[in-house]
């Protein structure tokens, strides 16, 4: 059952009939609207079953009508749309105890924007509403990430984009006339403040100041109208603005527009855009909400930050310029929006999202989930897409598991992988989540050692015990174990490994020996490889764009370095002369990649600074998946990092180690190379013997071993899925 506050316009109304047209053809579905406006009766003449009340009727009678819905329908859901729907679906909740979903279509801070005595009423009814619903839909990711930012669960926040019908959409181009005498700018959005559409104005002042062809359509309704015809009248601009009021036909309305603009300051997933893509209009969109899952920078369109209105104008004039421009972004644009983002797929991905629902509420109370520990939230790229990987595979074996990670920075932790943490040290959080949960993972990594200092060994070790005696199942998933130096420590980790874990999953034979050699014989111990071996890869284009941001040509010959800071690492200079051996004997130029960010960008600056031929420093943070994209374009890579290793290999780079620690002699090792310098052994010599070892054999070493690693890794999840009972 639907609940909708029934006067909604624009994109609301949309999403909601195009949404429950789909959905009824394949479920008993009844739109209930708080309005008779246009949503009920446009509902009715597409065929959906709707039932609806005059809004004069008040708060008392509506409510009395939803309950009588409820009771008479018999829903096993209730899907909420607007404030007003917000707050009769948690009533209906908490008297029927049916669950009580809704939609998040945009900010709840900004709908009343402007209208003070509406955000103190209304807005403040509606948050305290949104609290007490069971589950959210956040239309985009950004969405999402907003409601994580104020405290909302992660875990019971689903993500849907706006989706459109694009099968009578015609797929030719459009015919563009290079001699056109006016190009027509077109906005389709509520004349209210969250749009700003002063910015466009302003803008549109800039552009036309230098191109006199420009003309601007305003297409929309709303409170700003008449400020924004002023500030038209003040900059001179009435004769070539045109106010088109409200539009019913919008797929019309683009077919005269050439280029779609939206200045939001706020937004989940605009229609407007997807209307604009259906007519093979480009587009240029400030870059908010979930506005870049559509636009892609250069490619579907243009972003510029809200209230920019130069680098508005500069990417208007850019396409007003430039027919031949303006027809392939549009292109670009119809294909990704009519593949991407259909009402089919948003169809799918609701009717998916009401039978988690379902499900989730059925197991609710049910001992389950895994609580996760590892050195998360510390900005190391390999630490996080161990604990990437090991979400990802969880979830495949059960996409409803709830999780818990233990996180230096629970908040970015919650905003990255949609899950609930907590401060790694929060004692009392981590007992509360140990007695909900069916697993405890002790993920990845080399948390086993007392290299650091043997308070980290006790942690860690304290960690496997409270799991155990609080009832979980232990799996230590894609570990390194070791270095571990003093004897009293060896002592007691053998004796806690032996007496909490289930199973013990390795990523290479040196903590294997180990473990023998600590007496740890009761787990299952099995030899895998690390889990960041299963991440896939991002797309090509992704890849591009990485490099791109760095001012690197993406289709050039590479041999990337990811060092790190080290005592023993005295030698430097060797580096920068295998470089240069690189560059001048087999064209690859050299690229300095960080694994840990900011620490390791300091040494690539450092080496690029001996270097008098072409070379790159990465300088911003990168994702885990664009780091391994960047990896995996290189011809080969030279790494102290051990997951600088690890990523290149799957992504089937050859690579040479630089050890500093057991952990990189081993990975070596195990894929069956030879391709090691212990860091005491560097010089210039030996990194040239083996730049030129690799080169001989590139073709064969590369695939070979990233195969290797990837079916080793499958071991980690079917351990997880035994234990499971999957």
């Amino acid at each position: 059952m639907i609940f909708a506050a029934g006067g909604d316009i624009g994109g609301g109304k949309t999403h909601i009939l195009s949404l429950a047209k789909e959905l009824s053809k394949d479920n008993e579905l009844r739109l209930v609207s708080f309005r008779r406006e246009v949503l009920s009766r446009e509902g009715r003449e597409m065929g959906i079953d709707v039932a609806d009340i005059e809004a004069k009727e008040g708060m008392k009678a509506a409510f009395r009508f939803a309950l009588q819905q409820a009771d008479e329908y018999k829903p096993q859901l209730i899907h909420c749309h607007g404030s007003k729907a917000n707050m009769l679906g948690v009533m209906v909740k908490a008297l029927r105890h049916i669950p009580v979903i809704t939609t998040v279509h945009s900010d709840p801070r900004l709908d009343y924007m402007g209208a003070p005595v509406r955000e103190y009423t209304y807005g403040l009814i509606n948050a305290f509403a949104l609290r007490c619903m069971d589950f959210h839909v956040a239309v985009a990711n950004r969405m999402k990430e907003t409601l994580i930012e104020r405290h909302f669960d992660p875990q019971r926040i689903f993500t849907i984009f706006n989706g459109m019908d694009f099968s009578k959409a015609d797929p030719s181009p459009r015919t563009i006339d290079p001699d056109q005498k006016e190009i027509w700018i077109g906005i389709a959005a509520r004349l209210n403040p969250v749009k700003d559409n002063g910015t466009v104005i302003r803008a549109f002042d800039i552009a036309y100041k230098q191109d006199p062809r420009l003309r601007l359509s305003i297409a929309g309704i709303g409170e700003d109208e008449q400020a924004l015809k002023a500030l038209a009248d003040e900059l001179g601009l009435s004769d070539v603005v045109r106010f088109e009021g409200w539009i019913s036909d919008a797929k019309a309305y683009f077919r005269r527009i050439d280029i779609n603009v939206l200045s939001s300051l706020s937004e989940t997933f605009p229609y407007s855009l997807l209307e604009g893509a259906y007519e093979h209009c480009p587009a240029v969109a400030s870059n908010v909400g979930g506005i870049p899952s559509l636009i892609l920078q250069g490619e579907t369109g243009y972003l510029f930050e809200p209230g920019d209105a130069e680098s508005f104008a500069k990417y208007i004039l850019r396409l007003a310029s430039d027919p031949e421009l303006r027809s392939q972004l549009a292109e670009n644009l119809y294909k990704k929006a009519s593949t991407e983002f259909s009402l089919e797929r948003m169809k799918q991905d609701q009717q998916a999202i009401y039978e988690a629902v379902v499900r989730r509420m059925a197991r609710k109370g049910e001992r389950n989930g895994a609580v996760l520990c590892g050195a998360y939230g510390k900005g190391n790229a390999g630490d996080e897409a161990i604990l990437k990987a090991i979400l990802t595979e969880l979830r495949a074996l059960d996409p409803d598991m709830p999780f818990w990670v233990m996180s230096r920075r629970p908040m970015t932790t919650r905003k990255k992988e949609g899950v609930g943490s907590f401060y790694i040290f929060n004692i009392f959080s981590f007992f509360r989540a140990l007695r909900k949960s069916a697993l405890f993972v002790n993920g990845g990594g080399s948390l086993i050692q007392d290299i650091t200092s043997s308070r980290s060994l006790y942690f860690y070790l304290f960690t496997l015990q409270a799991a155990k005696a609080l009832g979980s199942k232990v799996i230590m998933y894609g570990c390194g174990i070791g270095p571990i130096i003093k004897g009293v420590d060896k002592k007691i980790a053998g004796r806690v490994l032996d007496s909490t874990a289930d199973i013990i999953t390795l990523r290479d034979s040196g903590s294997l020996k180990l473990l023998e050699e600590l007496g740890v014989r009761t787990p299952e111990i099995i030899q895998a490889a690390d889990p960041t071996v299963s991440l896939g890869s991002i797309s090509s284009l992704a890849i591009d764009n990485a490099f791109e941001e760095e001012g690197i040509d993406p289709r050039g010959n590479y041999i990337g370095f990811c060092l790190r800071e080290w005592p023993e690492f005295k030698d430097k200079r060797a580096v920068a002369e295998g470089a240069r051996y690189a560059y001048e004997k087999y064209g690859l130029t050299p690229v300095f990649l960080p694994i840990e960010y900011p620490k390791d960008t300091a040494i690539g600056r450092e080496i690029a600074s001996m270097l008098d031929i072409p070379c790159h420093v990465c300088e911003r943070p990168r994702t885990v998946d664009q780091t391994m994209g960047m990896l995996s374009r290189m011809r080969l890579v030279c790494g102290m990092r051990l997951h600088s290793l690890i990523f290149a290999t799957a992504g089937s780079t050859p690579v040479i180690g630089i050890s500093y620690d057991v952990k990189v002699d081993s990975f070596i090792h195990d894929i069956g190379s030879d391709a090691l310098i212990k860091l005491a052994d560097l010089n210039a010599e030996s990194l040239r013997a083996q730049i030129d070892n690799i080169m001989a054999r590139e073709a064969e070493l590369g695939p070979q071993l990233g195969q290797r690693l990837r079916t080793l890794e499958k071991e980690n999840s079917k351990a997880a899925a035994r234990l499971l009972g999957r």
